[in-house]
């Protein structure tokens, strides 16, 4: 008589999830950001996580602004904006024409330098200035006032990996660049305005409203979610609401300034 079969023991462990690869995140904070950051928090630190999306910020930033340098269009267009603050400061009295003409030959020879030398900086400071940062105010928001558990550098690697999304930002504003030739052109409300006046106060709040911005914002809250275990909406008021406060500072310095430039010149 056979002897039944005896049946195998089911094991008691959960099956693992893989862990997500290193191009998978980079690929999926854009469709999928809470799987990512499941992802992040459920495997040791990781040092790629931030690093490698601000080496990719870096070198399409660099290549964007070697393109845009390179238009025709574009640098005519500095030497009108340079020519315009110029002449402003013609008419209110504060300059005179023999001023202003030494005032051109030195803007000719240096805006062009600096504004290559800001191109080149920036890029530097949003890929290892920006997460940790942006990181310390994660933690603080996730870990203290939220109550979550997580380290410091788990807050970096969600702002760093969101990063890809300024990567993103940065192919569409050469694009848009280029192709409209105006220095100014981004993916926000500054495309409604038919001639950027970088002095114009208004102007200057419709560039702050850009789609890609706010995308990021929401990929960091997202992140912030899912590290603090709480709800999207929850991590998003936190993290909006400091933003908008941060900007609104910066924003109202740069009006206070103005005016006391403006006074003192009167």
């Amino acid at each position: 008589m056979e002897q039944p079969q005896p049946i195998p023991e089911l094991s008691s462990e959960t099956p693992k999830t893989p862990v997500m690869s290193l191009g998978g995140r980079l690929l999926n904070v854009f469709a999928t950001p809470g799987d990512v950051f499941d992802d992040v928090k459920a495997t040791p630190p990781s040092t790629a996580n931030w690093l490698i999306p601000g080496i990719i910020l870096i070198a399409i930033s660099w290549v964007g602004a070697l393109l845009i340098f390179s238009q025709d269009s574009i640098t005519h267009q500095m030497s009108e904006i340079t020519d315009q603050a110029i002449q402003k400061q013609v008419a209110a009295g504060h300059l005179s024409e023999q001023q202003a003409e030494q005032s051109r030959s030195v803007a000719e020879k240096w805006s062009g330098i600096v504004a290559k030398i800001i191109a080149a900086l920036a890029p530097l400071m949003g890929a290892f200035v920006t997460p940790f940062f942006w990181g310390v105010v994660i933690w603080l928001i996730g870990a203290k006032l939220l109550k979550g558990d997580f380290p410091y550098m788990k807050a970096v690697e969600v702002v760093g990996l969101a990063n890809m999304i300024g990567v993103l930002h940065g192919i569409v504003k050469t694009l848009l660049i280029v192709g409209l030739g105006n220095l100014y052109a981004s993916p926000s409300l500054v495309l409604l305005v038919k001639e950027f006046d970088p002095q114009n106060t208004l102007h200057s709040l419709l560039a702050i409203v850009n789609v890609m911005t706010f995308w990021e914002l929401a990929v960091w809250s997202i992140g912030l979610a899912r590290l603090s275990g709480v709800s999207f909406t929850r991590a998003a008021l936190w993290v909006f609401g400091i933003w908008a406060a941060y900007t609104g500072f910066f924003v109202g310095l740069g009006l206070a300034l103005k005016a006391v430039f403006k006074h003192m010149g009167a």
